[in-house]
């Protein structure tokens, strides 16, 4: 058994510790935001954060990430009450199909907690592993931005959390 914290909750997994996160989440605890993408590393899609990094679920082995904070998109809020990054993203309509977002969000919310108000290079940086085949990278870095503000003027985190 694996013991997992994700989004501030508690899981005992019955998986092997070479299991990549990214089954776990998606097959044992349904959820669904982190997509398999390429199954490499090297898209982003399944991208989580783990004790403030960004971090690619498809390649991280579940020995890795046990006893470490987990955060997927689903841990930033909901739809009733969306977290700030989810707030920002909808309205700069940064979503075009959509398979990209989770691990954009995910990318963003780790350099957000490191550093609250980053600058388009900065940004860009953080960004440099999450691909988006839709081409909504100028609207995603308004979201982010944006995001930032919000974060600023709620005093939130990142994660939708007293900051």
């Amino acid at each position: 058994m694996t013991t997992l914290n994700v989004n501030g909750q508690i899981h005992e997994v019955d998986s092997e510790p070479d299991t990549p996160l990214l089954y776990v989440l998606r097959n044992d605890l349904e959820l669904n935001a982190a997509k398999f993408g390429c199954g490499l590393g090297q898209c982003g899609a399944c991208t989580v954060v783990v004790d403030g990094h960004a971090v690619l679920s498809c390649v991280t082995p579940l020995i890795v990430v046990e006893g470490k904070e987990i955060l997927t998109v689903e841990g930033l809020g909901t739809a009733e009450k969306p977290g700030p990054l989810q707030a920002a993203f909808i309205e700069k309509q940064a979503v075009q199909c959509g398979f990209c977002i989770p691990g954009m969000m995910m990318s963003a919310a780790a350099l957000l907690t490191k550093n609250a108000k980053p600058t388009d290079e900065e940004i860009r940086s953080a960004l440099r592993t999450n691909l988006c085949r839709c081409g909504t990278h100028m609207r995603i870095l308004a979201a982010i931005r944006r995001a930032s503000e919000l974060m600023e003027a709620s005093g939130l985190a990142a994660d939708g959390s007293a900051g």
